[in-house]
């Protein structure tokens, strides 16, 4: 079974929205080291359920609203899963360096998502 590995929150003004989640939740949210400006959401420890996420500025993501990640071992194969069972891909494969591969899809309902095959090796 494949499960939601990680979220995205899209913002207009992210320092507003990192001191929003910060003063509401305790989640604690740092700058990636990354290519890209991107932050890091921590929801929790460990241990303890829930997923951790991400903060980008709406202008710099691929869909301009939330998305969850859904962990696949295969991104190839998950698109061909996802296209003959009436989906369709809005954004091809990308690599992030360091963590993986992910392309984002659109469902039969019209909501989108986006699939990560992790790979440390990804460049």
């Amino acid at each position: 079974m494949h499960r939601v590995v990680h979220f995205e929150i899209c913002a207009d003004e992210p320092e507003r929205a990192v001191q929003f989640y910060r003063n509401v939740f305790g989640w604690e949210i740092r700058t990636w080291d990354g290519p890209s400006e991107y932050s890091i959401v921590t929801t929790g420890d460990d241990g303890t359920p829930g997923i951790n996420g991400g903060l980008v500025h709406r202008g710099g993501s691929v869909t301009g609203q939330g998305i969850n990640f859904i962990d696949v071992p295969s991104l190839d194969a998950a698109l061909m899963h996802i296209a003959d069972n009436g989906g369709d891909m809005i954004h091809p494969r990308a690599s992030v360096p360091g963590v993986g591969h992910v392309a984002y899809c659109r469902d039969t309902e019209g909501n989108s998502f986006a699939i990560i095959e992790t790979d440390s090796s990804a460049t």
